[in-house]
This record gives C-alpha cells, structure tokens and sequence, in this order.
C-alpha cells in the first residue's frame, strides 16, 4: 500500500552539496563577478572594468545590459559611467528586514543618538572588516555618516576594536593576518603590540574608541553586542567630531554606549550582556 502522505517539497537536490563546474552556471557566476566589483566603486567606465576583471569588453557590456534591466546598475550616459543599480539596495534592504538584529536594534539606536546627541551606528563583522547595517544620524550641521554597506577595518574602527577584543586568539590572529597593518591617519594602531595593549584595555573597560584612527578630527566609542549563545555578533557605537567628544565626555559617553549595547544584547537573549 503506498504512503498517502504528500511528499515534502525540497529546498535543495540531493546532491546540493556539489560545487563542481556542473552544478554551477558560469555566466551567473561572471554576472556576479561584474555586479560585486562595480559595488565597490563610485563609477567605472566598460573599458575599466573589463579590464579590471580581465574580461573581454563585449562580455562584460552584456552583462551589464542584462543587469541594467533588472535595475541592478545604472548607466550615466553623459559620464558614461556605470554604477551600481537601485534595485541592488532593495535586495540588500530585503535582506536585513530578514535578520532580527537590525529589527531590534532600532529603537536602541534612536535612544542611544537622543541620550548622547550623536550619531549612532551599528555594525556587523564580516571578512576581516566592519560592515556598517544601520544608523541613526544625530541633528548637528557637523556629524558622522556611514552609509549601509560601508566598510572598515577592524583594527582602525571603534566597533572592530570592540569585536577583536572580543575574539579567541586564535581566531584574532586569523583575522589580523600576517601582513602589514593598514595606516590611514597618524593614530592608525598599525604597530601589533600597541593593537594588542589597546585590545587588552579595550576588554577591561567594556569599550573601545576610535580616536581619528580612521578619519582625522572624529572620534568613535563602541561596545560588543552578544546573543543568545554568548557569541559577539555585532558592534554598537556612536561617532561625532573631537570638539563634541572630548576627553572629559568620554566616560558617560561610553557609559550610554556601553548600556545600549547590553540592552540590545538583552534583546538578542544575552544573558552576559543583559544582566
């Protein structure tokens, strides 16, 4: 007697486990290529991108066009340039409604920018670098702007700082990597040591700055955001000019950053940070 039973639709084949060349589509995988490359930059001419992909120019315009249709790049025809396209940020909006992190941490940024007067951010950890999701700008004139998506280095960011201070040291040393550390200002920590005596301190007093490390003339103060399983996850922090935060601000700034990102990490199930 055969089973009555509707049989359960699959999100995958069996043998979705295999990458080989024939379970991959390769003019995706090029269009894909193109689309990551061109989100990198301000605006890119057809011959410079091909030649930056090492991609013949015919290729590389069809791509394009087809991605030009669906509203992932635009073309500048008086510039002809060619930039990322509106329809990428609704997908990329789609995907952090998908995520609870950026859901919950709304309202606590707003609390965080009316409480200290400057803009609040939050941001993820992703390939060696921080990635800015969410902000809430405060209302001076002068303030701190990342768009969503923007990146950073975490050795020259207070919200990586707060992250690699969280990090085994195992895994601080993957991330760090053998090679020279970027300098970006006179007080980029580029030197190991010195990173490593900040990370320590930075452990100690929960909270981690970003003085002109980044940009000259602002400042940044940030504090870890743990979840349910104890893991960091994301990074809290507020960024205004040196005139606004000076060295006397400091503590009751770092006190209100460090406060969100325990009510945040309170939200996300942290029993660490939400005691």
């Amino acid at each position: 007697m055969q089973d009555s039973q509707p049989r359960r639709s699959r999100g995958r084949p069996k043998a979705w486990a295999d990458k080989t060349e024939q379970n991959t589509i390769k003019s995706l995988d090029r269009a894909m290529d193109v689309l990551e490359h061109l989100s990198t930059l301000p605006g890119v001419t057809l011959s410079e991108l091909a030649s930056n992909l090492d991609q013949s120019p015919a290729t590389v315009y069809r791509v394009l066009v087809t991605l030009e249709g669906r509203g992932l790049v635009e073309f500048d025809a008086e510039a002809q340039l060619w930039h990322v396209g509106s329809q990428a940020f609704v997908i990329g909006a789609r995907y952090l409604r998908r995520t609870s992190l950026v859901d919950r941490a709304a309202s606590v940024l707003r609390q965080l920018m009316a409480k200290t007067g400057e803009t609040a951010n939050l941001a993820v950890p992703r390939d060696g670098s921080v990635v800015f999701v969410s902000q809430v700008e405060c209302h001076h004139s002068i303030r701190a702007f990342f768009p969503p998506g923007s990146a950073s280095p975490m050795h020259a960011s207070g919200v990586g700082k707060a992250l690699l201070a969280e990090m085994p040291a195992a895994m601080l040393e993957r991330v760090l990597g053998d090679g020279t550390l970027e300098r970006f200002t006179e007080h980029t920590m580029a030197d190991r040591d010195m990173l490593m005596t900040e990370l320590k301190r930075t452990r100690t007093r929960g909270f981690a700055i970003d003085d002109q490390e980044k940009n000259i003339g602002m400042r940044c103060i940030a504090a870890p955001v743990l979840n349910w399983t104890g893991d960091t996850v994301a990074g809290i922090s507020i960024s205004g000019p040196v005139a606004r935060i000076g060295d006397g601000d400091i503590p009751a700034l770092a006190q209100a950053v460090m406060e969100a990102a325990r009510g945040l990490s309170a939200a996300l199930g942290s029993e660490r940070n939400g005691a």
